[in-house]
């Protein structure tokens, strides 16, 4: 029990957090090809911190499937890497976590949605091999959240 505690904790301080540019961003949405989902989120955003425990288990719900979650921060530069590290250590965030290193929201929001005002959370799904794409810019409840993986896999997943 010991070493299987010690190896949870060796495993999340080991994860770091990735800087991302407008062009890995860009990168990111144009070349994934199996279902992928980008989850926009900052450390300050309450409905963001609150919806995080459902998006931690629809990933490990769906991971068998193929599903990919990004979880992306928007956090100010200032919380790059020591808060952003420690919330995600905290929070046992298994997890990818990467810090769009990015202030001007007006580069990034229409690579991810034209429709997007910018407020979080919001998040992307996509499976380009099906041809799916679905845009929400609010907190997702656990049965949306499902119902909405769901559809990007198809009716029978």
């Amino acid at each position: 029990m010991l070493l299987a505690a010690l190896a949870m904790g060796l495993w999340t301080e080991a994860q770091t957090v990735p800087r991302w540019s407008t062009a890995d961003l860009q990168h990111a949405i144009n070349t994934t090809r199996g279902p992928v989902i980008l989850n926009f989120w900052a450390t300050f955003c309450k409905p963001c911190i609150a919806e995080m425990p459902r998006f931690q288990a629809m990933a490990r719900r769906y991971r068998s499937k193929g599903v990919k979650l990004i979880l992306v921060s928007l956090d100010m530069k200032e919380s790059y890497p020591r808060e952003i590290a420690a919330f995600v250590k905290k929070r046992e965030i298994r997890s990818a976590v990467v810090f769009l290193d990015e202030q001007n929201a007006d580069r990034f929001v229409p690579l991810v949605d034209t429709s997007w005002s910018g407020a979080i959370p919001a998040t992307l799904f996509l499976y380009p091999a099906k041809n799916y794409r679905a845009f929400f810019e609010e907190e997702l409840s656990g049965e949306k959240l499902d119902a909405e993986v769901r559809r990007m896999l198809g009716k029978n997943q």
